[in-house]
Protein backbone atom coordinates (compact mmCIF):
# COMPACT_ATOMS: atom_id res chain seq x y z
CA UNK A 1 0.00 0.00 0.00
CA UNK A 2 2.81 2.36 0.95
CA UNK A 3 4.58 1.79 -2.40
CA UNK A 4 1.39 2.60 -4.32
CA UNK A 5 0.78 5.82 -2.41
CA UNK A 6 4.43 6.83 -2.81
CA UNK A 7 4.29 6.22 -6.57
CA UNK A 8 1.12 8.30 -6.95
CA UNK A 9 2.51 11.12 -4.81
CA UNK A 10 5.77 11.13 -6.79
CA UNK A 11 3.87 11.24 -10.08
CA UNK A 12 1.76 14.20 -8.93
CA UNK A 13 4.86 15.97 -7.65
CA UNK A 14 6.56 15.51 -11.03
CA UNK A 15 3.50 16.93 -12.80
CA UNK A 16 3.49 19.99 -10.54
CA UNK A 17 7.20 20.55 -11.15
CA UNK A 18 6.74 20.21 -14.92
CA UNK A 19 3.81 22.65 -14.92
CA UNK A 20 5.92 25.09 -12.95
CA UNK A 21 8.67 24.86 -15.57
CA UNK A 22 6.17 25.47 -18.38
CA UNK A 23 4.72 28.47 -16.55
CA UNK A 24 8.22 29.91 -16.07
CA UNK A 25 9.05 29.35 -19.73
CA UNK A 26 5.89 31.06 -20.98
CA UNK A 27 6.45 34.01 -18.61
CA UNK A 28 9.87 34.55 -20.23
CA UNK A 29 8.87 34.27 -23.88
CA UNK A 30 10.16 37.82 -24.50
CA UNK A 31 13.23 37.69 -22.24
CA UNK A 32 16.43 38.02 -24.33
CA UNK A 33 18.62 34.93 -24.17
CA UNK A 34 16.28 33.04 -21.84
CA UNK A 35 16.97 29.28 -21.65
CA UNK A 36 13.85 27.11 -21.45
CA UNK A 37 13.56 24.58 -18.64
CA UNK A 38 12.71 20.97 -19.44
CA UNK A 39 11.75 18.30 -16.92
CA UNK A 40 13.80 15.13 -17.22
CA UNK A 41 13.72 11.89 -15.24
CA UNK A 42 16.14 11.71 -12.33
CA UNK A 43 17.75 8.40 -11.39
CA UNK A 44 19.60 9.75 -8.38
CA UNK A 45 18.86 8.99 -4.72
CA UNK A 46 15.64 11.02 -4.92
CA UNK A 47 13.76 9.52 -7.84
CA UNK A 48 11.51 11.86 -9.79
CA UNK A 49 11.82 14.66 -12.31
CA UNK A 50 14.38 17.45 -12.40
CA UNK A 51 14.40 20.63 -14.47
CA UNK A 52 17.26 20.89 -16.97
CA UNK A 53 18.05 23.87 -19.18
CA UNK A 54 17.63 23.68 -22.94
CA UNK A 55 20.91 25.12 -24.28
CA UNK A 56 19.76 25.29 -27.90
CA UNK A 57 19.93 28.60 -29.76
CA UNK A 58 17.00 30.98 -29.68
CA UNK A 59 15.95 32.88 -32.83
CA UNK A 60 17.72 36.14 -33.71
CA UNK A 61 16.00 39.52 -33.71
CA UNK A 62 18.03 42.05 -35.78
CA UNK A 63 18.27 45.40 -33.99
CA UNK A 64 20.95 47.33 -35.85
CA UNK A 65 22.49 48.44 -32.53
CA UNK A 66 26.24 47.90 -32.41
CA UNK A 67 26.10 46.98 -28.71
CA UNK A 68 23.50 44.25 -29.21
CA UNK A 69 25.37 40.95 -29.44
CA UNK A 70 24.01 37.45 -29.88
CA UNK A 71 25.70 34.08 -29.51
CA UNK A 72 25.31 31.15 -31.85
CA UNK A 73 26.14 27.69 -30.53
CA UNK A 74 26.61 26.67 -26.93
CA UNK A 75 28.24 29.31 -24.80
CA UNK A 76 27.72 32.23 -22.45
CA UNK A 77 29.01 35.76 -22.02
CA UNK A 78 30.92 36.06 -18.77
CA UNK A 79 29.89 39.07 -16.71
CA UNK A 80 30.82 40.45 -13.30
CA UNK A 81 28.39 41.49 -10.59
CA UNK A 82 30.25 42.91 -7.63
CA UNK A 83 32.96 40.34 -6.97
CA UNK A 84 31.02 37.47 -8.53
CA UNK A 85 31.43 36.13 -12.05
CA UNK A 86 28.17 35.11 -13.73
CA UNK A 87 27.13 33.75 -17.13
CA UNK A 88 24.45 35.12 -19.46
CA UNK A 89 23.09 34.76 -22.98
CA UNK A 90 21.34 38.13 -22.92
CA UNK A 91 23.47 40.36 -25.14
CA UNK A 92 21.40 43.56 -25.08
CA UNK A 93 24.35 45.55 -23.78
CA UNK A 94 24.86 49.29 -23.19
CA UNK A 95 27.54 51.67 -21.93
CA UNK A 96 27.37 52.88 -18.34
CA UNK A 97 28.35 56.39 -17.21
CA UNK A 98 32.01 55.32 -17.08
CA UNK A 99 32.01 53.99 -20.64
CA UNK A 100 32.04 50.34 -19.55
CA UNK A 101 30.09 47.72 -21.47
CA UNK A 102 27.35 46.40 -19.19
CA UNK A 103 24.25 44.22 -19.35
CA UNK A 104 20.72 45.57 -19.01
CA UNK A 105 21.06 44.82 -15.27
CA UNK A 106 24.34 46.71 -14.99
CA UNK A 107 26.69 43.72 -14.82
CA UNK A 108 30.14 44.35 -16.31
CA UNK A 109 30.78 42.50 -19.57
CA UNK A 110 34.13 40.79 -19.32
CA UNK A 111 36.88 40.63 -21.90
CA UNK A 112 40.13 38.71 -21.74
CA UNK A 113 41.78 41.81 -20.21
CA UNK A 114 38.96 42.50 -17.74
CA UNK A 115 35.84 44.69 -17.99
CA UNK A 116 35.45 46.14 -21.50
CA UNK A 117 35.48 49.95 -21.78
CA UNK A 118 34.59 51.84 -24.97
CA UNK A 119 34.78 55.50 -25.93
CA UNK A 120 31.47 55.25 -27.82
CA UNK A 121 29.16 52.79 -29.55
CA UNK A 122 31.06 52.61 -32.84
CA UNK A 123 33.15 49.56 -31.91
CA UNK A 124 32.90 46.51 -34.14
CA UNK A 125 32.67 42.93 -32.86
CA UNK A 126 33.60 40.09 -35.19
CA UNK A 127 32.37 36.50 -35.19
CA UNK A 128 35.18 35.40 -32.88
CA UNK A 129 34.23 37.96 -30.27
CA UNK A 130 37.09 40.36 -30.92
CA UNK A 131 36.23 43.98 -30.13
CA UNK A 132 37.75 46.27 -32.76
CA UNK A 133 38.09 50.05 -32.92
CA UNK A 134 38.99 50.75 -36.51
CA UNK A 135 41.50 48.01 -37.30
CA UNK A 136 42.86 47.82 -33.75
CA UNK A 137 41.80 44.90 -31.57
CA UNK A 138 40.83 46.42 -28.24
CA UNK A 139 39.94 43.19 -26.46
CA UNK A 140 38.07 39.95 -26.92
CA UNK A 141 34.81 39.03 -25.26
CA UNK A 142 35.16 36.35 -22.64
CA UNK A 143 32.73 33.71 -23.91
CA UNK A 144 32.79 30.25 -22.37
CA UNK A 145 30.98 26.95 -22.60
CA UNK A 146 30.10 24.85 -19.56
CA UNK A 147 31.21 21.27 -18.99
CA UNK A 148 28.40 20.53 -16.51
CA UNK A 149 25.16 22.28 -17.59
CA UNK A 150 23.28 20.78 -14.65
CA UNK A 151 25.32 23.05 -12.35
CA UNK A 152 23.90 26.23 -13.90
CA UNK A 153 21.65 28.00 -11.41
CA UNK A 154 19.39 30.90 -12.38
CA UNK A 155 20.27 34.26 -10.83
CA UNK A 156 18.48 37.59 -11.18
CA UNK A 157 18.70 39.68 -14.34
CA UNK A 158 18.74 36.70 -16.70
CA UNK A 159 22.16 35.52 -15.48
CA UNK A 160 23.39 32.20 -14.11
CA UNK A 161 25.75 31.19 -11.37
CA UNK A 162 28.00 28.26 -12.20
CA UNK A 163 30.49 26.31 -10.10
CA UNK A 164 31.52 23.60 -12.56
CA UNK A 165 34.32 23.24 -15.09
CA UNK A 166 34.52 25.33 -18.24
CA UNK A 167 34.82 24.07 -21.81
CA UNK A 168 36.19 25.69 -24.97
CA UNK A 169 33.67 27.88 -26.73
CA UNK A 170 33.17 26.90 -30.38
CA UNK A 171 30.36 29.21 -31.45
CA UNK A 172 30.19 32.67 -33.01
CA UNK A 173 29.08 36.20 -32.16
CA UNK A 174 26.54 38.15 -34.22
CA UNK A 175 26.61 41.93 -33.85
CA UNK A 176 23.50 44.05 -34.24
CA UNK A 177 21.06 41.36 -33.12
CA UNK A 178 19.50 40.05 -29.93
CA UNK A 179 18.95 36.39 -29.23
CA UNK A 180 15.35 35.84 -28.25
CA UNK A 181 14.14 33.24 -25.76
CA UNK A 182 14.46 29.67 -27.03
CA UNK A 183 10.97 28.88 -25.72
CA UNK A 184 8.67 27.47 -28.42
CA UNK A 185 5.07 28.52 -27.57
CA UNK A 186 3.53 25.71 -29.63
CA UNK A 187 5.74 23.11 -27.96
CA UNK A 188 4.89 24.46 -24.51
CA UNK A 189 1.16 24.24 -25.35
CA UNK A 190 1.51 20.60 -26.38
CA UNK A 191 3.48 19.84 -23.19
CA UNK A 192 0.79 21.47 -21.07
CA UNK A 193 -1.96 19.44 -22.77
CA UNK A 194 0.00 16.22 -22.22
CA UNK A 195 0.58 17.08 -18.57
CA UNK A 196 -3.09 17.90 -18.05
CA UNK A 197 -4.14 14.54 -19.47
CA UNK A 198 -1.55 12.76 -17.34
CA UNK A 199 -2.68 14.56 -14.18
CA UNK A 200 -6.28 13.55 -14.94
CA UNK A 201 -5.15 9.93 -15.33
CA UNK A 202 -3.38 10.08 -11.97
CA UNK A 203 -6.53 11.50 -10.37
CA UNK A 204 -8.56 8.60 -11.81
CA UNK A 205 -5.97 6.18 -10.44
CA UNK A 206 -6.33 7.75 -6.99
CA UNK A 207 -10.11 7.42 -7.19
CA UNK A 208 -9.91 3.75 -8.21
CA UNK A 209 -7.35 3.04 -5.50
CA UNK A 210 -9.52 4.76 -2.90
CA UNK A 211 -12.61 2.75 -3.90
CA UNK A 212 -10.60 -0.49 -3.88
CA UNK A 213 -9.32 0.23 -0.37
CA UNK A 214 -12.83 1.13 0.81
CA UNK A 215 -14.23 -2.11 -0.60
CA UNK A 216 -11.45 -4.11 1.06
CA UNK A 217 -12.06 -2.48 4.43
CA UNK A 218 -15.81 -3.13 4.16
CA UNK A 219 -15.20 -6.83 3.45
CA UNK A 220 -12.91 -7.06 6.46
CA UNK A 221 -15.66 -5.49 8.58
CA UNK A 222 -18.19 -8.06 7.42
CA UNK A 223 -16.00 -11.01 8.47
Amino acid sequence: MSNTIDAIARSLSDDVRAMGAISHNVANLNTPGFRAGRTVASFGPALGAEVALDLGDGPLAPSGRSLDLALRGRGFFQVQRGEQLLLTRAGNFRLDTEGRLVTASGDLVMGEAGPIALADETARVDGEGRVLVGERVLDRLRVVDVAAPERLMAASGGAFTYDGGLADWRGSVVQGAIERSNVDPAEETVRLMELTRHAESVQRAISIYDKTMEAGINRLGEN
